[in-house]
């Protein structure tokens, strides 16, 4: 089998044409678990408790797979609270996503 190349030569190498197709990452903030009756109940306003805390650090998934976490901040010179994700953690994907 042939070596794979690295990251920074995939990424940039502009003949690939797979490097320019699009992938939808999730950012997973926390998790609730209510009871059906609990869920069909809720309305305008109503309040979901997560499993995380405001600091807790984010997780970013491709399908069903962990990829990264990091932490949400806004965007710098965002004037409409743009939010970002700064990772802190990118896992290996040398085996694929």
């Amino acid at each position: 089998m042939a070596d794979l190349p690295d990251t920074q030569s995939l990424a940039s190498d502009t003949h690939n044409p797979f490097t320019a197709v699009p992938i939808e990452i999730t950012v997973s903030v926390g998790r609730a678990r209510p009871l059906v009756r609990d869920l069909v109940m809720l309305g305008a306003n109503a309040v979901l408790t997560l499993d995380k805390r405001v600091d807790d650090p984010v997780d970013l998934f491709v399908g069903d797979k962990l990829i990264a976490r990091g932490t949400l901040e806004e965007a710098e010179g965002s004037d409409d609270g743009q939010l970002v994700v700064r990772l802190t953690e990118v896992l290996d994907l040398s085996a694929g996503v």
